[in-house]
């Protein structure tokens, strides 16, 4: 099918959720940009080995479809996923209710929504390796949850449900695959709520009367069966023998690996959570129990329909299908093209439907493949900057030789027409430098464009519901004629660098305003022996030529500060990526929760914005924004002890609370703690998961406990003691566990067990409103069977339903000075600025000084 070369202009569905014209001659290209390659956001174009090209043949033939459902980045089955994939050849999907938001990080300091971030990246480099489709809901994740029942109230159980059934009836699964079951067994009330869902969205995804405004888009879906994957972990063996059951650690011979090898790689992807895991080789079996449906006796889609009888007039194309599958030279893969061609156009004469539209993807892809066109547009800038112009950079190659006529190339407005013959492996270049108008969208994840609620996204954009990753910044629209049929490949445009030890990376294009402004504080504590604060902010004139003026705003709306002053506020950019660090001082006010800055140029309101890049090699780059804002927070703050040694953790951002609070910081590593005179320090304070990541910490138990009984206060945050982080060195003068007790509910009732004891004391009287505010939970990883003629304990505290528990803060006398162990979360609370959390850790500091402990 030609598509007539036509400039006429109309508005067509976008993926980005903007209303935005696009050339006719694109439009057919819509099927393949709704559903990029899983390489779309990697790091490097993937090319296909002959054997992944004789996969995905083989794959044309197979018109099934499941989906797996779980809560989180890592709870998912990536033995089964690449079973089901690459072994029976199934569209395969995992829906993950939430971005991870909520969990720990092993790698860094990052949390809540930029935990998220990591986590999305992560889960998507699994994919790409086992070769599954990922899917999101707008549920964010707020933590540890102990049932359903609190589940639901933060995520609006309605809303969510409502995006399960928008994936169900956009993915048409024959099958469903549960991680938990709907009773509990999982343990966090997240995979129970993700169970409950699935089940529930059988029926409503085939209801027309259910989420009736997404029929505008689809159509309703009726899936075949519900399964639970029933498992063996964590204690808990749900698996039964009356079970059906199916042996997923077979070995594919096209790929090289047992799926049990390719499963580890992808898991191992979860490095955030420490989830690194060996490969596995040999039988392993996987069981299933039906939640809806009938329960299969001989296989997972018994009674679904699985070739191309699936649609009418569909054997006519298994023919042409089974002919290219026999034909298929490993050597010389070009030698198909001309075939898949014949079979692009033989599956357009087919009925519209889902599996036509799905199979034109896959034929898509194939020819792009097998002809070994390499197309590439990238840039040699990391930033598009919005009023500045970019140079793109495009390079084309026929490497094979295919029948190949390079016709177009669009960009945004840029549209050129070349009708070149692509000679063999000859390396086509050019470039094209392009104007960013003001009105180029950042590039943002598109679930933080909007304020969130306490449980959700708020994501308006249907299309947008589900998609895993930001949109590109930039995409090319390259338009070929192969064996006289034309076809429109999408690229996102890259930035593309080489690093000297790394080699070639490709990583996203990122469009930026004019000027960027981060302030170096984001909580500024306010106490009231000093009411005045001070601070400053980092801005970058990312576009040389750009004026503007800083405000300072007790809100967005621009209600501007009168007593706040800054030490210069005009900036003129010379230089691109010139940088300033501009102090800023003065009383706030009692009234102001926050501080906006902006950067005003001429009638441009605040053409600037709090840029955030988040860094790790095994992910591509990641850049969000949002205003430029203080949290002001006024504590009732007094401290005794002012030298502190900060042993970094896994990560965290408490010894930057700690500088707020007044004490002077010293961070204390392997190289530090083997140097210094440890005396020096009033208090020294271990980061989250410290005994967990370093296992040095095992070289210094001694010099600690020395440290400890001459005086000194050495105060642990917590650790696991799970199969996922084992503690590796001593901790404490005497014995105690670590349990996975946890208080997950942040307004949980607190019992001062102990009220006259210094901890509650000196030098903060601490109240019940000092627990008032907190945020996600309370306390992780209880200390448990500990000596009870040794250590005290001062706090309870428990869940609704639960028995009280008074592991999370248990203090011990060591010679002249103090050991506290805690699970209580000062690194959630403190960065979110709770009062009662700074004025609490200010009394651990101090318990090694005051008379009469």
């Amino acid at each position: 099918m030609d598509i007539p070369l036509c400039e006429q202009k109309l508005y067509s569905l976008n993926n980005s959720g903007m209303r935005k014209t696009i050339p006719l001659l694109y439009l057919t290209a819509f099927l393949v940009i709704l559903s990029l390659p899983k390489d779309a956001f990697s790091q490097s174009p993937q090319s296909w080995t002959s054997s992944d090209m004789y996969q995905a043949l083989r794959k044309l033939n197979v018109l099934g479809s499941v989906l797996y459902v779980a809560a989180h980045p890592d709870d998912e089955n990536t033995r089964l996923i690449a079973y089901l994939s690459k072994d029976k050849l199934y569209r395969t999907g995992y829906l993950s209710m939430t971005r991870g938001d909520g969990g720990q990080n092993l790698i860094g300091d990052e949390q809540g929504i930029e935990l998220g971030l990591i986590r999305t990246q992560e889960l998507l480099a699994a994919r790409r390796i086992d070769a599954g489709e990922q899917f999101f809901t707008r549920a964010f994740d707020f933590g540890f949850s102990k049932n359903p029942e609190e589940t639901f109230i933060k995520w609006d159980k309605e809303k969510i449900l409502s995006d399960v059934v928008w994936v169900i009836r956009k993915f048409r699964p024959d099958v469903i695959i549960t991680r938990f079951p709907t009773t509990g067994e999982g343990g966090h009330g997240h995979h129970t709520a993700s169970a409950i869902l699935a089940n529930e969205a059988f029926a409503a995804a085939a209801d027309a009367s259910r989420f009736p405004e997404q029929l505008k888009y689809v159509q309703p879906w009726q899936v075949k069966r519900v399964l639970w994957n029933t498992f063996n972990f964590g204690g808990n063996n749900t698996t039964r023998e009356d079970q059906f059951k199916v042996d997923v650690g077979g070995y594919n011979p096209l790929l090289g690996k047992s799926y049990g090898e390719i499963a580890a790689e992808s898991r191992s992807q979860h490095k955030s959570q420490g989830f690194g895991v060996p490969a596995s080789r040999g039988e392993s079996l996987e069981y299933f129990k039906a939640t809806k449906g009938d329960q299969p006796q001989g296989d997972l889609m018994e009674g679904v329909e699985l070739g191309w009888k699936r649609i009418n007039d569909g054997q006519t194309v298994q023919k042409i299908i089974d002919s290219l599958i026999t034909s298929f030279d490993l050597f010389h893969p070009e030698y198909s093209v001309e075939g898949l061609v014949r079979l692009y156009k033989a599956i357009h004469t087919l009925e519209d439907g889902y599996w036509k539209e799905q199979k034109l993807k896959e034929v898509y892809q194939l020819i792009a493949q097998c002809s070994g066109l390499f197309l590439d547009a990238t840039t040699t800038e990391q930033f598009a900057v919005q009023t500045d112009s970019i140079r793109i950079n495009f390079s084309f190659n026929n490497r094979l030789g295919t029948d190949a006529v390079l016709q177009k190339v669009a960009v945004d407005d840029f549209d050129s027409t070349f009708q070149r013959t692509l000679e063999k492996n000859r390396n086509l270049n050019f470039s094209k430098t392009f104007f960013i108008p003001a009105s180029k969208p950042i590039t943002q994840p598109y679930w933080l464009a909007n304020k969130m609620a306490e449980g959700y996204f708020n994501v308006s954009d249907q299309w947008q519901i589900g998609q895993p990753d930001v949109d590109p910044a930039y995409q090319a629209f390259i338009s070929v004629r192969i064996y006289g049929e034309r076809f429109i490949f999408v690229r996102p445009v890259k930035y593309k660098f080489t690093d000297p030890v790394r080699g070639e990376l490709y990583e996203p294009l990122v469009v930026l305003p004019p000027a960027t402004i981060s302030p170096v504080q984001d909580v500024q504590v306010i106490t009231p022996g000093n009411k005045d604060i001070s601070g400053s902010l980092l801005i970058k004139g990312m576009r040389r030529g750009f004026k503007g003026d800083i405000e300072v705003t007790t809100n967005a709306a621009g209600m501007a500060f009168k007593n706040i002053s800054l030490s210069n506020n005009r900036i003129e950019v010379s230089a691109k990526n010139q940088v300033w660090e501009i102090a800023y001082k003065g009383d706030p006010g009692k009234d102001n929760e926050e501080m906006f800055f902006s950067i005003v140029e001429g009638d441009n309101r605040n053409v600037a914005e709090d840029k955030h890049e988040i860094r790790h090699d095994h992910i591509p780059y990641i850049n969000y924004f949002h205003k430029a804002a203080v949290s002001l927070k006024y504590v009732d703050l007094k401290t005794y002890n002012k030298k502190i040694g900060y042993i970094i953790g896994a990560g965290d951002k408490v010894p930057e609370a700690l500088e707020q609070m007044g004490y002077e910081v010293t961070l204390l590593t392997d190289k530090e703690l083997s140097r210094n005179n440890l005396q020096q320090f009033d208090a020294i304070i271990t980061g989250v998961r410290a005994y967990n990541t370093h296992e040095w910490m095992n070289n210094y138990y001694d010099k600690l406990m020395k440290y400890v009984s001459d005086g000194g206060n050495l105060i642990v945050q917590y650790n696991t003691s799970n199969q996922i982080g084992p503690v590796r060195a001593k901790i404490g003068p005497y014995n105690f566990n670590i349990s996975r007790t946890r208080i997950t509910d942040e307004n949980s009732p607190v019992t001062f067990l102990k009220p006259a004891h210094p901890v509650f004391n000196f030098p903060n009287k601490i109240t019940q409103d000092d627990f008032k505010g907190w945020v996600q939970e309370r306390s992780i990883y209880h200390a448990a069977a500990w000596d009870s003629t040794k250590y005290e304990t001062v706090l309870s505290m428990n869940d609704p339903g639960e028995k009280p528990d008074e592991g999370s803060l248990v203090i011990a006398k060591h010679g002249k000075g103090v050991f506290v162990y805690t699970g209580i979360v000062f690194f959630r609370e403190l960065p979110a600025g709770v009062p009662g959390a700074y004025r609490l850790l200010a009394n651990i500091i101090a318990l090694n000084r005051k008379k009469g402990f």
